[in-house]
Formats: structure tokens, C-alpha cells, sequence
């Protein structure tokens, strides 16, 4: 706009003067307009390139970062038929080689084959590190990390139907293990196409089964498309629970032989969350379900419950024998559901 100012005003006196016509200012600010869209064009593409070389050079730091946990060059698969037990010898770990920030001591238990194991503890106590080490999926809390060799443990070793899964592919650990996340990840695709996600070629009574016993069919068929609503990019058109659902439906599809639940049913109300595991009970009848809880509620009726204490294993039993035994799950118990309640068992 200056530019044009600046023509108009000297050309206007030189036109006074007579040394230049108006047919020549007129042109001249027309040749001027007609290369301001490409200087602005100009200006807007260096920019893009400045911003394409800084994403680049993040894009490469990503691509030749080297992953902490290698796959041993003779690895060997996991057989394809499992019984699915999990047994930790002598697990220790902590992250980033600080061994002051232990997360997990000297852990020794199992998650017997085809049967409910809960793991509870407060916050931070580690409780979702020790269901880490088991590879699998990915998520927020460190037992999302874990699980599918993200980390290894420092010391010690966690086996799968005694194979050490540090001597293992990580493709066919994975091939058996199914992990719904307290923080679900959908994508920007249908409801059946993000419930198909570990099965592609999954039917639609596959499909309509798996949302059944996730408790996920009733809202589903609400939606103006039912199934074939579209999602928004990281499911942000649903509610917290109407997400874990659906992550739940997701991983009974694919019919694995481990199970972890990592809080999966946090964002959903008591009495909800008590018929979808219900109904997961039902589903995953012969195969091993590890759960990570905070509810107490969710863990009640596990076959075997551990108590996590500051990255130690401080107590493991059904819920009945930890209320006799172990004060710190009495503790948690009369936080969450009341003395008054545990008395009146």
C-alpha cells in the first residue's frame, strides 16, 4: 500500500510537470499489483519451508532414535497356542538407569493361566510397572510402557508360560496379548472400523458380539448411524466412557490369551463398569485377565489380588483373605467402600 502511495504521489507530480501521463501512472500501478501476489506467495512459501525443516529435523531425531529394548537377533516365537500364565522371578526395575527412583522391588508372583488377577495399589505405588513387563499394547501409565517391552526389567525376568520374553519376538508376544489403556486412543473412521482395529477381518456378528459384552451395542445404537457413525480423531465426538467401551470391544475381538486392563473402566459409573465386567468375565471364559485397578470395586471378585506398597509386593490373596490379613488392603478397602460395608460381609 506504501508502494502504491509512493507511485501515485510522484507520478502525479511528475504528470503536473508534464514529464508523465496518466495512461503511464495507471499502468505502473498495475504493474505493481500484478507482482505484490507473487512477492506475498513468496514471503508465505519461505515460511512454509522454514517450518517444513524444523519439523524434518524432529521427523529424523524420531526415525534414528534408537529403541532401549533390542530384539535379540535369534529371537525365537512365542509358540501360537498358549496357556497364558505369567509368572515374575525376582523382577526389579526403574527408569532411565536412576536406580534411586526404584519402581519395583525384588517382585515374585504369577498370574496363573485362565484365571482374574488384579493388581491394586495406591498411587504411584507401582502397581502398573509390575503388569508392564508383560509385552503389549501401549498407553499413559507406566504399565502401558512396559507391557510390550517399551522397558525391560533391570533384573530378574518375567516369563510367558516359562519362556523369558527377552528371548522372544515382540511380534508374537504381541500376536496374544490384547491391552485396553485408561487413556483410549480411536481414530477418525467409523465405530466398526475402530472396534475391527485387531481384527480386520473381523465379521459383523464378530463385531456386534464384542460391543455386547463391552456394554458398548446400547449407545452405539443410538447414534444417527449406529455403526457406521463416524468418529472424530481421537474420539473426541464421545464421552470418557462411551471411548473405554469401545476400547474394550476392540480387544475382545481379537480373542487373545492374555487380557490387561489398565483402569479400562475408570471413566464409567460403578454399577455400569459392574456388568461390563460382568460380561468380560463371560467373554474372556479360558483366557488370563490381568487387571490394574484404583477402584477396589473393580477387583472384588478376582481370583487372585496383589497389593502393591512403594514398588513391593505387601500382600496377595483373595479379597476375603487380604481383609483378615493385610491391613493396608483393609486400609484401601474402608477408604473407598466404608468400614460399615466390610463389617457387613
Amino acid at each position: 500500500n506504501i508502494g502504491i502511495i509512493v507511485v501515485v504521489w510522484l507520478g502525479g507530480l511528475q504528470s503536473i510537470q508534464g514529464d508523465l501521463t496518466l495512461g503511464q501512472i495507471v499502468a505502473f500501478t498495475n504493474y505493481l499489483m500484478a507482482t505484490l501476489h507473487p512477492l506475498i506467495s513468496m514471503t508465505q512459501l519461505s515460511n512454509n519451508w522454514a517450518n517444513g525443516l524444523a519439523s524434518s529435523k524432529r521427523i529424523a531425531e524420531v526415525l534414528d532414535a534408537e529403541p532401549e529394548v533390542v530384539e535379540l537377533p535369534n529371537a525365537s516365537p512365542l509358540p501360537s497356542s498358549i496357556h497364558g500364565e505369567v509368572e515374575f522371578d525376582h523382577v526389579y526395575f526403574h527408569y532411565n538407569g536412576d536406580t534411586a527412583l526404584k519402581v519395583l522391588e525384588d517382585i515374585c508372583t504369577r498370574a496363573e493361566a485362565r484365571k482374574v488377577t488384579a493388581v491394586l495399589g495406591a498411587t504411584g505405588s507401582g502397581k502398573s510397572s509390575l503388569v508392564n513387563l508383560i509385552p503389549t499394547g501401549s498407553g499413559k501409565s507406566s504399565l502401558v510402557n512396559l507391557i510390550p517391552r517399551f522397558y525391560d526389567a533391570r533384573s530378574g525376568k518375567v516369563n510367558i508360560d516359562s519362556n523369558d520374553v527377552r528371548l522372544l519376538r515382540i511380534s508374537s508376544i504381541l500376536e496374544h496379548i490384547a491391552i485396553v489403556p485408561q487413556e483410549t486412543v480411536l481414530f477418525s473412521g467409523t465405530v466398526r472400523d475402530n472396534i475391527r482395529y485387531g481384527k480386520p477381518d473381523a465379521s459383523d456378528e464378530e463385531v456386534l458380539a464384542a460391543a455386547v459384552a463391552a456394554h458398548a451395542n446400547d449407545f452405539i445404537m443410538d447414534m444417527p448411524e449406529h455403526y457406521e457413525t463416524h468418529i472424530e480423531e481421537r474420539g473426541a465426538n464421545l464421552s470418557g466412557g462411551q471411548k473405554q467401551r469401545i476400547a474394550i470391544a476392540r480387544a475382545l475381538i481379537t480373542k487373545p490369551s492374555i487380557l490387561i486392563l489398565d483402569d479400562a473402566t475408570s471413566a464409567i459409573d460403578v454399577e455400569t463398569e459392574t456388568k461390563i465386567h460382568a460380561a468380560i468375565a463371560k467373554a474372556t471364559m479360558g483366557i488370563t485377565l490381568i487387571m490394574v485397578a484404583q477402584r477396589i470395586s473393580t477387583v472384588l471378585n478376582a481370583d487372585k489380588i496383589i497389593v502393591l506398597d512403594e514398588g513391593r509386593i505387601v500382600a496377595e490373596g483373595t479379597h476375603r483373605e487380604l481383609l483378615k490379613k493385610s491391613p493396608i488392603y483393609k486400609e484401601i478397602y474402608d477408604s473407598q467402600l466404608g468400614a460399615g460395608v466390610r463389617h457387613g460381609l
